[in-house]
């Protein structure tokens, strides 16, 4: 996992609606990257409405924020759809952008292990390094800890 004062891995992947987008083209914009499990499940879902709520604050903040998951394209669209997301989603099928940034990780649920993303959040500042990580985030009221930490740029 890169750590506080790296410079964040570079990347361009797929986006809801189709686009492209390319990490080290939003400079000098601060960046917020949540990496979340899957499209759809209750945490998921409460993450990316918690940061759909709070998207034109990020924006006033002058930060891009983007949820990434392994999630194609067409799942990505569906869940915007369904939950009325504002938040660009990033469509990682590899894990290889997750894997840089270590949150693709081996999990265990009901004794049974595999292989999936840590709920992680990290952001990246105009220069391209990161600033600040949030691992194994716990869903309520983070979306606005890490606006305060935006607005604290």
């Amino acid at each position: 996992m890169p750590e506080i004062a790296d410079l964040a891995p570079d990347f361009t992947l797929p986006r809801d609606g189709g686009d492209d987008v390319t990490l080290s083209e939003l400079r000098p914009a601060p960046v917020v990257l949540f990496f979340y499990p899957k499209d759809d499940t209750s945490g998921c879902t409460k993450e990316a409405i918690a940061f759909t709520g709070l998207n034109a604050d990020f924006e006033a903040a002058g930060a891009k924020v983007f949820g990434v998951s392994k999630d194609t394209v067409a799942k990505h669209d569906k869940f915007r759809d369904k939950h009325s997301l504002g938040i660009p989603l990033l469509s990682d099928a590899e894990a290889d952008i997750c894997e840089q940034y270590g949150v693709w990780k081996e999990k265990s649920m009901y004794g049974k292990k595999y292989m999936g993303i840590e709920r992680t959040t990290v952001l990246i500042g105009g220069d391209g390094k990161i600033l600040q990580i949030w691992p194994k985030v716990k869903v309520p009221g983070h979306a606005e800890e890490v606006l305060e930490a935006v607005r604290a740029l």
